[in-house]
């Protein structure tokens, strides 16, 4: 089957991930359009993580997982990236040894397998989201600071150019300013033609900066709508946010 440029750029339809007898995720319907910011927000134990690995193809699962309209039967890891699709895991997983600039090419080595040697402008283009990266091209991963170290995760996916990228709780540890000039890169990644599904228990980080959003609890949507209502919804705010009063909506400002 090939690629529908009318469909949905992601889409999962009665999507269930299980751990042996256990069902983590049951049944989910989700989809992400192209040129949009979708997130999964929900408790720790929801299932977030587990969707997105299972989608990805690192996870078996059941339902129906389709890009672009294209049924992938059974989705693997490597199938996903070859059809445009990159996971920035939670742990963020770089080769602390290696320089940025290594760890960046690694990121482009898919490209470079198929015959696409454009590493070095895929580079140039990540240095130009990324200009502290820049600054520190040839310093070991292993030495830079929270925020440099999710930086450069989502740059070494964008080295593959992904049609979808997938960011597995991108503010985890770092200052509220740090997540908050993460989360810009992030919104500003559909000039780039690249849509985000983003996994976060940051609601109110993560609320701001999608177009839509998901509330997975126990492994199952109990509530979707545009991110912007749900923002100021009284469940969202009194379960979520954190806050009960009216501050918790004065607060919400756009990224």
């Amino acid at each position: 089957m090939t690629s529908n440029p009318q469909a949905p750029l992601l889409q999962l339809s009665d999507f269930s991930v299980s751990y042996g007898p256990v069902e983590a995720v049951h049944r989910i319907n989700l989809t992400v359009e192209p040129g949009e910011i979708v997130t999964v927000i929900g408790p720790n134990g929801a299932g977030k993580s587990t969707l997105l690995n299972a989608s990805m193809g690192m996870l078996a699962s059941s339902g129906q997982l389709h890009l672009a309209g294209r049924h992938m039967l059974r989705p693997r890891v490597e199938d996903m990236v070859a059809h445009g699709v990159a996971l920035v895991p939670e742990k963020r997983e770089l080769f602390g040894e290696m320089s940025i600039e290594d760890n960046l090419l690694l990121g482009g080595f898919s490209r470079w397998r198929r015959g696409q040697r454009d590493q070095r402008q895929r580079m140039q283009e990540v240095f130009e989201i990324f200009p502290r990266l820049q600054e520190r091209r040839a310093q070991l991963a292993s030495t830079l600071s929270g925020g440099e170290r999710q930086m450069l995760a989502i740059g070494r996916a964008l080295m593959a150019r992904p049609r979808l990228l997938m960011l597995d709780e991108p503010s985890l540890g770092l200052a509220p300013r740090i997540v908050r000039e993460v989360l810009q890169v992030v919104w500003n990644l559909r000039k780039l033609g690249v849509s985000v599904l983003l996994v976060e228990q940051n609601a109110r980080a993560a609320l701001q900066v999608a177009d839509r959003a998901y509330v997975l609890e126990m492994g199952e949507v109990v509530l979707t709508g545009a991110a912007r209502e749900l923002l100021h919804d009284r469940r969202i705010i009194d379960t979520y946010l954190g806050m009960g009063s009216a501050h918790a909506e004065a607060d919400a400002q756009p990224v």
